[in-house]
């Protein structure tokens, strides 16, 4: 495999994504696109990639094949994509999940959840990674945390949310125009009781409105919010509402269920930012992917510009000399 860098860039952002809607809202964020990769014919890299910049970023964007999700498939993408952009420093995992709303975290529809350290968890736990005992499920699999990088750049997005300098809404205009990333597109933000199991098909139509939880309305005006802690990962879909209640309690306080970050976190360090598209119920369906999808990459360009650019116009500039002298 090969080092690779067009028209001088190099490439030092891999950002993976895990579905087709995931991806075309990531492309939406690119501020510049770039030409596609030249392959070689010996290359054995099957990924395809979009390239560009973010925030003077140069970034590589890789999305899972089609029909292919989960933690094996996650780290087949990244360890490809590692092999052939050496020059990458750091990486994000951007998408979808399933939120866990509870006392301590009023988690809706569309917010962001950010891969954070909390008590003794890294950011990201592999829930179905362990042994059965006798009274419990012990789970015998650590996972990395998120790049120092990283994390410095998300306490820096969190101080410019308290100074008021939040950068949110101004990059969420990328998507204004594309009706597909709307939230008028997404539908009612209804929460059931976890007791109570969906009826009928795709819809919630047929389930009982008596059934839905009543939640006081918001006092922030804030269409999103963002919520930091721990994400769980597994290899199936979370669909039962009682499962994942009381994962989340044995866990100390789960944000959000998805399913590729564990595969990722130890061969790949990266951050993970999941949009909220369900509750990770039996009441699931695709109509708020879209926009979560959307709200998560939005998050994600925020992180970018809080990444200082230094080290990245250093690499570019000493290309660009290179081939200067060699021309």
């Amino acid at each position: 495999m090969h080092s690779y860098s067009i028209r001088g860039f190099q490439y030092t952002v891999g950002w993976i994504c895990a579905l087709l809607v995931e991806l075309a809202a990531a492309l939406e964020m690119l501020d510049e696109e770039h030409d596609n990769l030249m392959r070689d014919p010996n290359d054995n890299d099957e990924n395809s990639y979009a390239l560009g910049s973010i925030g003077g970023h140069h970034v590589v964007i890789v999305c899972l094949p089609a029909g292919r999700i989960g933690n094996n498939p996650a780290v087949a993408v990244a360890t490809q994509m590692k092999a052939t952009f050496k020059g990458i420093q750091f990486g994000l995992m951007v998408g979808i999940g399933g939120g866990v709303p509870s006392a301590g975290a009023d988690i809706r529809l569309g917010d962001v959840v950010v891969s954070q350290p909390h008590q003794t968890f890294s950011g990201v736990v592999q829930y179905d990674s362990g042994k059965a005992t006798t009274s419990r499920f012990e789970r015998t699999w650590s996972l990395n945390s998120p790049p120092q990088k990283l994390l410095g750049a998300v306490a820096r997005v969190q101080a410019n949310k308290l100074l008021g300098k939040s950068r949110f809404s101004d990059h969420g205009s990328q998507l204004r125009y594309n009706p597909k990333f709307q939230r008028s597109k997404a539908g009612s933000d209804i929460l059931f009781e976890a007791t109570y199991d969906h009826v009928g098909r795709q819809t919630c139509d047929l389930c009982s409105t008596a059934r839905q939880e009543v939640r006081e309305q918001r006092q922030s005006k804030e269409e999103v919010v963002v919520h930091y802690g721990t994400i769980a990962s597994r290899n199936q879909v979370m669909r039962d509402a009682a499962e994942r209640d009381r994962a989340s309690a044995e866990l100390g306080g789960v944000l959000c269920f998805e399913m590729e970050a564990a595969g990722l976190m130890n061969s790949f360090p990266c951050l993970v930012i999941r949009g909220i598209c369900d509750y990770a119920d039996s009441h699931k369906n695709k109509a708020w992917q879209p926009y979560a999808a959307a709200t998560a990459v939005v998050y994600a360009k925020e992180v970018l510009a809080a990444i200082p650019l230094a080290g990245v116009a250093k690499a570019h500039i000493v290309e660009e000399t290179i081939q200067g002298a060699s021309s």
